[in-house]
């Protein structure tokens, strides 16, 4: 059923006119998105995870991570500036493969966003935790900070829950509002950043690169969702968990519908955000690694909080605290970003039919789509107040991993189909970015956990039931196409 019911890219943008939001953001407003949503608990966090899973060889691992998310975004830049509505990876495969796969995409895509906004939220609650404890000497009962399937099990996550539940209120308030609020926070956020390149890469060791390599490039053994545990691991699977720190780009492109003047301002911020942060990370990474070591089951894999337990373990505890305080203030931006992109996406596919109408109703205030919000911001602090950060982390990107390899194969098959059509932004030597997209997100996604692998066939084919007992029959192209054979 490939190429079923594949919608004209010239009614896509003829739907989102009938039922749009608000355009408001520019090129800087996207940049600032872009940077938020990349820069957090990726860097923040996630570094003690790439450490237990690669050692010092996880600055490959941001480097592979980084190449394969910069192809991608390549292909991202083309298929925004063409076809700037919400909607991301989905409304793209629907121009493209047609309905089927686009619901798959979308339901993927919920899935990246939804559990991304949980694994960042749990990223805050550690440093949160951390800093309540190093600055008012007061240790928070860990049954109420730590989720039950942590390595080291609680009852519930109540900090990761609650923070999920203010960004839900916020979203609900407005994206002008919304936006001015994570540009401020990206200051903050790059200003910790900054002072922790300043005082960390004097203290570099060369001795605390080595072993470089300890579990290999390929080396395997797994488990984990959600958590049976077990380890080892390697460069290549380090890359794929990582890969969670660069994803937050392609929520840029969910606010093409806000976007003033698409065609410039999109790939500006796509582009733009990914070249900023990825030089940020290496030295951050580097940085960490040679003053304190990366080696698994070090004091850097198990810490909850890396980056200022970095600076204190070098004798800058004031500036440790600053960096959580940074985190503390900063990583909100992050799950705002993200919950602002799924909200987005079940909104145009709610527009399309595929979802009930109400997730596409506006606030009569506000203007934004609260229903769906409400109902994200939920599942959101449930999977924060119970999951692990890392597990989240890698169930995030199964669903991103899908939903990036389909925009490379649509930007592919969007070239033969309609070469006529005008492009505002052109991938550049496209017959070799696409292909190199698709195969890196491919490659990334069989570097998972087999549990996780199979977590994310499980919720597609959960989604594809919805889509059969739904949407298949009320979604706008199946009325039409009615209509067409009534005449």
């Amino acid at each position: 059923m490939l190429f079923w019911r594949v919608k004209p890219l010239d009614l896509i943008l003829e739907t989102a006119e009938k039922k749009a939001l608000a355009r408001t953001l520019g090129a800087f407003q996207l940049t600032m998105l872009g940077i938020g949503a990349i820069i957090g608990t990726g860097i923040f966090v996630l570094t003690a995870e790439a450490a237990t899973k690669a050692g010092p060889a996880m600055m490959i691992s941001f480097v592979i991570a980084a190449f394969v998310c910069a192809v991608a975004a390549l292909c991202y830049a083309e298929m925004a500036a063409m076809v700037p509505v919400s909607g991301s990876a989905y409304t793209y495969s629907y121009a493209t493969m047609g309905e089927l796969v686009a619901w798959v995409v979308g339901w993927a895509l919920v899935l990246e966003y939804t559990v991304a906004a949980a694994a960042v939220s749990v990223g805050w609650s550690g440093y949160m935790v951390g800093l309540v404890r190093e600055l008012l000497d007061i240790r928070l009962p860990h049954a109420f900070v730590a989720g039950p399937f942590e390595r080291d099990p609680g009852l519930i996550n109540l900090p990761a829950m609650g923070i999920a539940l203010l960004i839900t209120w916020l979203l609900v308030l407005g994206t002008r509002e919304s936006a001015r609020f994570n540009t401020a926070l990206v200051v903050v956020k790059l200003s910790a950043l900054g002072l922790f390149i300043l005082l960390a890469v004097p203290a570099i060791q060369a001795e605390n690169f080595q072993p470089f390599m300890p579990n290999g490039f390929f080396a395997r053994n797994v488990v984990d969702p959600i958590t049976g545990n077990a380890v080892t691991v390697g460069v290549a699977a380090a890359a794929a968990s990582i890969f969670f720190a660069y994803v937050g780009f392609d929520a840029v492109s969910t606010a093409a519908e806000e976007t003033v003047n698409p065609q410039r301002n999109l790939p500006i911020g796509l582009v733009g955000s990914l070249a900023i942060c990825t030089l940020i990370y290496l030295l951050v990474a580097g940085a960490a690694t040679g003053t304190v070591g990366a080696q698994p089951g070090g004091a850097l894999s198990q810490s909850r909080e890396a980056l200022a337990f970095v600076l204190r373990e070098i004798g800058h505890g004031w500036a440790g605290d600053l960096v959580a305080v940074a985190a503390g203030l900063a990583l909100p931006s992050v799950i705002l970003m993200m919950m602002f992109g799924q909200t987005r996406i079940f909104f145009v596919m709610s527009r399309d039919g595929l979802l009930p109408s109400v997730f596409s109703r506006l606030h009569p205030r506000y203007g934004t789509p609260h229903v769906v919000t409400l109902t994200t911001g939920v599942f959101v602090a449930l999977f924060a107040a119970l999951f692990p950060v890392g597990s989240l982390a890698d169930i995030s990107n199964s669903g991103t991993l899908f939903a990036f390899f389909t925009v490379a194969v649509g930007v592919m098959i969007l070239r033969r189909t309609q070469p006529e059509r005008e492009r505002h932004f052109r991938t550049p030597a496209v017959w070799v970015i696409a292909p190199l997209a698709a195969a890196g997100c491919v490659f990334l996604f069989f570097q998972l956990s087999g549990a996780t692998e199979l977590m994310f066939v499980g919720w597609a084919v959960i989604g594809l039931l919805v889509y059969y007992s739904y949407g298949r029959n009320r979604s706008h192209m199946a009325t039409a196409l009615r209509g067409q054979t009534a005449r």
